[in-house]
């Protein structure tokens, strides 16, 4: 079983999430994910989920960063 995985948005990278015993940690790999970074999440979906939201979110208020 794998213990690490990327998790993309769009065509955007968003992070890294490890497994770990109680669930899966996201470890941001762009500051326009920064309020993902150290979260838990209960699965894999949730995860990306919430990436898919944040950029998704910051689409609607016009503030895209380009560099995620």
């Amino acid at each position: 079983m794998h213990n690490a995985y990327i998790i993309e948005t769009g065509e955007f990278a968003a992070g890294i999430v490890t497994r770990e015993r109680r669930g899966f940690v996201f470890h941001a790999a762009a500051d326009a994910f920064r309020l993902l970074d150290g979260r838990l999440f209960d699965s894999l979906a949730k995860a990306q989920r919430a990436a898919d939201t944040l950029r998704r979110d910051k689409g609607a208020r016009g503030s895209r960063d380009h560099s995620a």
